[in-house]
């Protein structure tokens, strides 16, 4: 889908009108998760104290998260993107035919994936510590419990990518741009604002 341009009394054209979506916190969580949890991935036992410093910090950047979701800027808020389960398979369905409505924040699916993304990185993050403790250190299911949860995530982020590529095509944006700059293309009469 091409982008629109508006042409002024002048007949000079511009560029289509863009919003601020994305708050910089968001994106600076975002960016921060994306370069700790691949960090995390690669180190695994291979570089402990870097590795647990990584675990660490995400743990704390989740907390944040989740306080921004409920506090934060409109968009950053779960308010704004957490649907009921027939909406996102309806969202789902929907996008299969490439016909899905284009949503200015975070599409019902890609809220979805906002939570399992936040919940497997919980998952991981507390298992991680659980393991550097006494009680649960060398505990089998702990060590499982953790290396599965990561797997779980790379699965997810795998399927978030997925759906980015598809829904910037289908609505003929950049979604990755967006989350650069924090701007999106302003919403149209079939958008969800």
């Amino acid at each position: 889908m091409a982008a629109v341009t508006t042409t002024m009394e002048t007949g000079d054209t511009q560029s289509p009108a863009t919003v601020r979506v994305w708050d910089p916190l968001v994106r600076i969580f975002h960016w921060s998760l994306v370069g700790l949890f691949s960090f995390a991935f690669l180190t695994g036992d291979e570089w402990q104290v870097p590795h647990e410093t990584a675990g660490y910090i995400i743990a704390g950047l989740i907390a944040f998260r989740v306080l921004w979701g409920l506090v934060g800027s409109r968009h950053a808020r779960f308010s704004s993107f957490i649907y009921g389960p027939s909406t996102v398979a309806g969202f789902v369905a929907d996008t299969v035919r490439l016909k899905a409505h284009r949503y200015l924040g975070h599409n019902p699916a890609g809220g979805l994936m906002v939570l399992g993304l936040l919940l497997a990185n919980s998952v991981i993050s507390l298992s991680g510590w659980m393991m550097t403790t006494d009680a649960y250190w060398g505990v089998k299911w702990v060590g499982e419990l953790h290396e599965g949860a990561a797997f779980a995530a790379l699965g997810l982020v795998a399927l978030h990518i997925g759906g980015v590529v598809l829904a910037s095509f289908e609505h003929g944006e950049n979604l990755v741009c967006a989350m650069f700059t924090g701007k999106k293309r302003a919403a149209g009469p079939d958008d969800i604002a």
